[in-house]
């Protein structure tokens, strides 16, 4: 059966359709109505509707979302697209398409994808790094992506950022309400503030890596205060899951230095004699959540 996945982002929806090879058929998208959550059911809900016409056949609907659904409340939870926050997404789809709908975290899809024919294909565990506006991570294991008892199973944004430097210390304020979370370090607004607070420039980070390879060194410093925390993040990741890949994906992902640097940096915080996990880039780009919703049905 062809499998529809929607990729509900706090800017866009889009969805993907993909034949039963995992060839893409169609794909759409349609801005995100901020803030107006039945108008956010109803775009998710017209688009897959339209889909299926241009199509002419049903299919399977899997969405990735900002966030998780409470395995208490069944109502979604730790959205950055706050108005989805308490509401039952999934209760509510269901009942405007008329059919059982999957819903995953996005990080969670974007590691399933990526584990099932992107760039940890064939791994045992793989592990799913997003670095965009947040950080977030998902765990695929033996091709089957994990929720975990609480439905945060590979959330390590708002974890410390380990082994802090004295200067690093109590770090900056994150949403969550805590110091230092490693998503406050690591996003693109993360590294954006570090610049600023260092060398009192306001850059966005394509402009920082830009004017580093034209050979600035105070980007070049900050990306390299960049790759050390990434290291020492992704280290605490290697001790506790042990993965054979940790896939990198969102916008700061197309960092070219982060592929050799960062292995070089995390074997000292890693507890064993050598590393064997791979890090790597990306196969699908933008494309791997809405690729990963639509194969959360197996």
């Amino acid at each position: 059966m062809d499998r529809i996945g929607v990729d509900l982002g706090g800017t866009k929806i889009e969805i993907v359709a993909l034949d039963g090879e995992g060839r893409e058929l169609l794909r759409r998208r349609t801005a995100t109505p901020r803030d107006d959550y039945p108008g956010t059911v109803r775009a998710v809900a017209e688009l897959v509707q339209r889909a299926e016409g241009e199509l002419g056949r049903h299919c399977t609907v899997g969405v990735g979302t900002p966030g998780a659904v409470s395995a208490r409340t069944g109502r979604m939870k730790n959205c950055n697209s706050t108005w989805l926050n308490g509401q039952a997404l999934r209760q509510d789809l269901e009942a405007a398409l008329k059919r059982e709908v999957m819903i995953a975290n996005d990080a969670n899809c974007f590691a399933l994808s990526e584990a099932t024919d992107g760039a940890g294909a064939g791994a045992e565990v793989v592990f799913g790094v997003i670095l965009g506006t947040g950080v977030g991570g998902g765990i695929v294991v033996h091709g089957r992506a994990l929720d975990g008892a609480n439905a945060i199973a590979g959330e390590w944004g708002h974890n410390a950022l380990p082994f802090p430097h004295a200067s690093e210390l109590p770090g900056p304020a994150c949403y969550c309400g805590r110091h230092g979370c490693i998503e406050t370090w690591l996003s693109g607004p993360g590294l954006a503030l570090d610049h600023r607070l260092v060398t009192r420039r306001d850059m966005a980070p394509p402009d920082i890596a830009a004017a580093a390879a034209a050979g600035d060194g105070e980007c070049r410093a900050t990306l390299e205060r960049y790759a050390g925390r990434l290291a020492r993040a992704l280290a605490q990741i290697i001790n506790i899951l042990d993965p054979q890949v940790i896939v990198l994906g969102g916008g700061l992902s197309g960092l070219d230095c982060l592929y050799e640097a960062v292995p070089r940096l995390w074997l000292p915080y890693v507890f064993s004699d050598h590393v064997d996990t791979r890090l790597v880039r990306n196969v699908h780009g933008d494309s791997s959540g809405v690729r990963g919703a639509a194969r959360l049905w197996g």
